[in-house]
């Protein structure tokens, strides 16, 4: 993956980390991990704001296993997108992103690229997305994916929605606050 997770002190895992679970972002000194300290930071991990870095690190996956902008068959490609995609392919196109698309996502904007992937399938009609499929598919790597190539931009399609909301519900939470997780229990525990 190419986007990295750094505990920071006021992220959310090390948030839970510190008040759940008791464990001082220095631990463990001179102590041994047991079962149910793993088992607690793995549960911490697995729920934790960062789960949308991974989604993001796999939208750079995602968007890697596509011809690369500036090679001929990137050129090929991105013009067969343009055509087939009309407006919406604007949101995902290198010449309108810009060549900082995905250095967004190492500054720690998470949700941008994400935005632009969803703004981008959104956008199209079912036509288009068929025919967006059929472009990508095309262009996939046979002999690594083993597949034909509709129905494998059909999978990327998916795969790239379903990543992309993923980091936009995610990084929703960055603005809650543990008053706000209270209300929900609290509002969910009086229903």
């Amino acid at each position: 993956m190419i986007v990295r997770h750094y505990l920071g002190e006021d992220g959310e895992l090390a948030q839970h980390l510190t008040r759940q679970l008791n464990t001082p972002l220095d631990w463990p000194e001179d102590v041994g991990l047991n079962t149910e300290h793993v088992a607690g930071i793995a549960s911490a991990a697995a729920c934790d704001v960062a789960y949308n870095q991974a989604a993001n690190g796999h939208l750079v996956d995602l968007f890697a296993a596509l011809p690369l902008p500036g090679t001929p068959e990137g050129r090929e490609f991105w013009d067969a997108l343009r055509r087939v995609g009309g407006d919406a392919a604007m949101y995902v196109d290198p010449a309108n992103a810009g060549g900082p698309f995905f250095k967004y996502l190492i500054d720690g904007n998470e949700g941008g690229i994400a935005g632009r992937v969803l703004s981008f399938l959104g956008a199209l009609d079912e036509q288009q997305r068929d025919a967006v499929a059929e472009v990508i598919g095309g262009a996939l790597d046979h002999n690594t994916f083993v597949a034909g190539g509709r129905y494998l931009g059909k999978l990327w399609l998916r795969d790239a929605e379903t990543s992309a909301w993923h980091v936009l519900l995610a990084s929703r939470r960055t603005y809650e606050t543990e008053d706000d997780r209270n209300r929900f229990f609290e509002a969910w525990g009086n229903a």
